[in-house]
């Protein structure tokens, strides 16, 4: 049985992809016997929101406890999901001090993201900040072969393992007998700047209806430019299954993400994918098969249309989370 300290600056209340993944870590270790301790934002004494996104809250951790959570438990494995993170940071700090080796993940365009968000912020510094930050990881878990490549063409000397997604089958599965009088074109996202969600609300698609599922900072923004989408804001659970159910296509427009468990969710339910052909969907669509991708999303909308739900669905049990578990433990024994 495996004991692994699991350290992240991301964690329930906020939803996201990274959420979702070390969620469905910690569920899968225990149906596997072994145990992940979960270090978080709510752990720590002191906590604020981050500016411009009230629901990521930041925590600085206590440096006593934290040498004491290290140093008194006999850990199997120690993985630091968000080393650019001030908890992240923090940890990764201490474990090259005390000389603990700690595996690291990487789940966001970190430069990307600060980017959009600064225009005035060079990618290459964010590039520059994530080298220093995953510095002395004895392995980076990353999320697809060409972020595998892209963290290489960036300076990345380390040991990095591509580190499959899953998705939940008992909640995303299609319903073959929806019958749309119109179009339905479906985004699940955390409604930023980074996300691209302009690229979704202006699409101009006959007789269709556009629907965005999500919150977040821009949500008021987008509100008051495209009037004619439907935002229904955050949904989880059932709520969440039964718009994917209930779309005909499933359009993701960023070009930041790394992965995008919201395509996998798509797909369990039947949905094709139309996006751009960047990292993250060109790993999990399969062109013509589970969706399309082209530079021109609405082209990449099109040729989504009449595509069989029952292909996609199968298709898609390639994704688990079983699998991704195995996969994340077995990286983690072999780079020990």
């Amino acid at each position: 049985m495996a004991k692994i300290l699991l350290i992240t600056d991301a964690w329930k209340p906020q939803v996201n992809g990274v959420v979702t993944t070390l969620c469905n870590l910690v569920n899968q270790a225990k149906l596997h016997g072994d145990t992940i301790y979960v270090y978080h934002p709510g752990r720590c004494t002191f906590r604020f929101s981050l500016l411009g996104y009230s629901e990521i809250k930041i925590g600085i951790p206590n440096p006593f406890s934290i040498r004491k959570l290290l140093k008194k438990n006999s850990w199997d494995h120690i993985h630091i999901a968000t080393p650019e993170g001030p908890i992240g940071f923090y940890f990764a700090r201490l474990c090259r001090k005390l000389n603990i080796p700690f595996s690291t993940s990487c789940h966001t365009k970190f430069p990307e993201l600060i980017n959009a968000r600064l225009p005035w912020f060079k990618i290459s510094w964010g590039w520059k900040l994530m080298r220093y930050a995953y510095r002395n990881s004895t392995c980076i878990l990353t999320t697809t072969s060409s972020m595998v490549q892209e963290l290489r063409d960036n300076g990345f000397t380390q040991d990095i393992r591509p580190w499959t997604r899953g998705v939940d089958r008992a909640k995303f599965y299609p319903d073959y007998s929806i019958n749309n009088d119109e179009l339905v074109l479906l985004c699940v996202s955390r409604v930023s700047h980074e996300k691209g969600l302009d690229d979704f609300c202006s699409l101009e698609i006959p007789n269709s209806k556009k629907i965005l599922v999500g919150d977040g900072p821009y949500l008021d923004s987008l509100k008051k430019t495209y009037i004619d989408v439907e935002f229904v804001g955050k949904k989880l659970g059932k709520e969440l299954a039964d718009y994917y159910r209930k779309a005909d296509i499933f359009v993701f427009p960023s070009k930041s993400d790394t992965f995008g468990v919201v395509m996998l969710e798509a797909m369990a339910s039947g949905l094709p994918v139309a996006a751009y052909p960047v990292t993250g969907p060109i790993d999990v669509i399969e062109q013509g098969i589970t969706g399309y991708t082209s530079n021109n999303l609405t082209d990449a909308v099109y040729n989504c249309m009449f595509m069989d739900k029952a292909i996609i669905y199968n298709r898609s049990s390639y994704w688990s989370w079983d699998t991704c578990y195995k996969q994340f433990k077995n990286i983690l024994i072999d780079t020990k």
